[in-house]
């Protein structure tokens, strides 16, 4: 296991490949895989029944990780203390963090110490701040270059050679103890941002960003994190824009709430403003405050109650004058009727930096109710993948259990405990306990490796697991393992990766495999409902569209997001497993678009007998968009048939179906005219 370590030049960094990978250095591992785009895909997929080794498997990083679980650590490994080398009294510190804020650049003095073992002659510090969303990669050679960090001791008799590892993107400073070695209380400082040009910060606010550092104190090449590493606040950025945001379904007479939220230009929330929300279009008969007051202390967030009035569709608008800075969005539609399924939007999937995402688990939940105003929220962060993991860690999985039981809250606010099973042999997929009671099952212990293994220990619990991103990258989902009927009933079609529908899909995700589709899998026979899920690790569930990092965004484009529309009655746990236990769901691509449709009064994600079908059967569907329509896909096994809608804000109407075969599918593709999508879950023919 002894392998040298490669000393690179900053100059070098854009040349490194998945192949500069030593596993005795551990670095962030999961930096180098989110740097190193895959090979293109073209191969269609095995035909074996549980193929326990796809064509798709990235074998390399599954035996990096191995080697880290079985790797032996001396108890000098990950000893000392680092933190922030800051004055008394220094502005924007508190405790051992400070503040910095987004998009800007800082200089950060930080101070090792050695422990009770110290750090001998050849071991090293590993020196990384967080490596997923922006931060300088740290190095030492160019002083006019950000990120330059100066490294200085004064240890007598005590060498320090630097030299880095990883990308442009992402990388480790590892600072190489020579001479005598570290003793303990001995000091090394760093300097991070130490140049001209500081240090540039991570791209999304959040509380608690961490700057690791890792000892291997022994210095046989493996090394210990520090787990108590120092942590930086980003503060958000100035205003740039409103989001209004309210319930899609209502009841006549009914009382319901909307959110408004001001936010910086990259989604963050937490601003500290003041001033009057004026309600500019107001529907007739309805009960709508003219004015909400925003005061300092809401922290850029208020809700609001609106009586609902007579039926219809209702579309609130609202302004905000900062200074010389005006504010204004329209709410998502509001469809006021008396038997029309409720909506529930929920986000099910995304991360904190609990892996490898931004801001805190409670920040994460906050900003789900109360800045998206999201009816159901999960946390899923990976078992294993980021600084520390979540396998590995118990304290940590306690803590995402604690805070999403906090947050739970029947009848305004679901939260499901949750974790994304990591797999780099057969896809991705997260795990959602319905009970508010539940374990990590690794997808790196062998007794849960694989999708059966998963299936099978979950089974007959309220539980269940979705795919995601699976027709490619980051890893496309092994379909060999047909997805259990029991514990997954439906599919994440929609995230901030793009789609994973079909190939014919305007908003594809990166390198498809051909035969891997959501469809491709339909047509073997399998019943899948849709959700989309936003998968962001911005700490934005349910607006990770806005963000400007994932795919596109300009003033009439909409990013890559996902959302899931639930039809359930009732914001409860018990309510929303039923509902996604029958298909009862719509995905999007983060706007949320009202979309029902019913076939001959069977609700989507039904599976009813073909045979009794009238031969002109129709779907019966409303379309009530966030922005114009352009059209809509009527999808069956092998046929895709357009109607072209011309921008028209709704359709209401019959899409006739013409001859039904047994064992297929139907179901609809929305595309609107600023690139947002959403899909009904398939009918299926029994």
């Amino acid at each position: 296991m002894g392998l040298p370590l490669p000393r690179l030049a900053q100059d070098d960094c854009e040349k490194i490949d998945s192949s500069v990978k030593p596993l005795r250095v551990l670095l962030g591992i999961a930096v180098l895989v989110l740097a190193t785009p895959s090979p293109i895909l073209r191969q269609e997929p095995a035909a074996r029944v549980d193929d326990p080794a796809p064509p798709t498997a990235r074998w390399e990083q599954v035996q990096t990780w191995r080697s880290d679980l079985q790797a032996e650590r001396h108890p000098a490994d990950g000893g000392g203390s680092f933190r922030l080398d800051l004055a008394e009294g220094t502005e924007g510190t508190e405790g051992n963090r400070l503040e910095v804020q987004v998009g800007t650049s800082a200089r950060i003095p930080l101070v090792y110490t050695a422990g009770p073992l110290g750090v001998a002659q050849g071991g090293a510090l590993h020196f990384m701040p967080n490596p997923y969303w922006g931060w300088s990669v740290p190095q030492t050679t160019h002083e006019h270059r950000p990120g330059y960090s100066e490294v200085t001791t004064d240890a007598q008799g005590v060498v320090l050679e630097t030299f880095f590892i990883g990308t442009a993107e992402a990388g480790t400073l590892v600072i190489q103890v020579g001479g005598r070695g570290l003793a303990e209380g001995e000091q090394v400082r760093i300097v991070y941002g130490a140049g001209a040009l500081g240090a540039r910060v991570d791209r999304h606010a959040e509380r608690g960003s961490r700057l690791w550092l890792y000892v291997d104190g022994d210095g046989d090449g493996v090394r210990g994190l520090l787990a108590d590493s120092p942590s930086v606040d980003v503060l958000p950025g100035p205003p740039a824009r409103l989001v209004l945001t309210g319930p899609s379904v209502a009841r006549p007479g009914e009382r319901v709430r909307f959110t408004a939220a001001v936010l910086d230009a990259q989604g963050d929330a937490g601003l500290s403003v003041a001033g009057t929300l004026r309600i500019s279009q107001r529907p007739d008969g309805w009960e709508v405050p003219e004015t909400v007051e925003l005061q300092p202390e809401d922290l850029g967030s208020a809700t609001f109650e609106v009586l609902a009035g007579t039926p219809g569709v209702a579309r609130l608008r609202a302004t905000l004058e900062l200074g010389e800075l005006l504010l204004e969005d329209e709410a998502n539609p509001l469809w006021v009727a008396a038997e029309v399924p409720r909506v529930l939007w929920g986000d099910l999937h995304g991360h904190s930096n609990y892996s490898d995402g931004t801001g805190l688990p409670e920040d994460y939940y906050r900003y789900a109710r109360d800045v998206a105003g999201l009816d159901v929220a999960v946390l899923t962060d990976h078992d294993h993948f980021g600084a520390r993991f979540i396998d590995q860690n118990p304290e940590m999985w306690e803590e995402i259990a604690r805070v999403t039981e906090a947050f739970h809250e029947p009848g305004r606010f679901v939260t499901v405990l949750g974790y994304e099973w990591t797999s780099w042999i057969h896809g991705h997929r997260h795990v959602l306990y319905f009970s508010g009671e539940g374990e990590v099952l690794s997808s790196l212990d062998p007794a849960y490796e694989t999708p059966r293994q998963l299936w099978e220990a979950l089974r007959g619990r309220d539980a269940l697991t979705f795919a995601h991103h699976s027709a490619g990258d980051p890893i496309p989902t092994n379909w060999t393992f047909l997805p259990d009927p029991e514990l997954e009933p439906v599919t994440e079609i929609m995230s901030v990766h793009g789609s994973s529908e079909a190939a014919d899909c305007p908003r594809v995700l990166r390198r498809p495999v051909r035969g891997n589709f959501v469809r491709d899998v339909l047509d073997r026979g399998v019943q899948l409902g849709f959700v989309g899920s936003g998968d962001g690790h911005d700490g934005h569930p349910g607006l990770a569209h806005l963000s400007p990092v994932y795919g596109w965004v300009s003033e009439d484009r909409i990013g890559t997001g996902g959302l899931a529309g639930i039809l359930a009655e009732e914001r409860t746990r018990p309510a929303l497993l039923a509902a996604l236990r029958a298909r009862r769901t719509y995905a999007t691509s983060g706007p949320r678009i009202l979309l029902h449709a019913t076939l001959e009064g069977h609700a989507m994600g039904e599976a009813l007998p073909a045979d009794g079908l009238p031969e002109d059967a129709v779907l019966r569907v409303v379309v009530i968009g966030t922005a114009g329509l352009a059209r809509i896909d009527l999808v069956r096994p092998s046929a895709v048939t357009s109607f072209q809608l011309g921008g028209e804000l709704r359709f209401v109407g019959d899409i006739p179906l013409g001859q039904l075969a047994a064992g297929g599918y139907v179901y609809l593709r929305v595309l609107q005219v600023d690139g947002a999508m959403a899909w009904t879950s398939p009918f299926f023919l029994k």
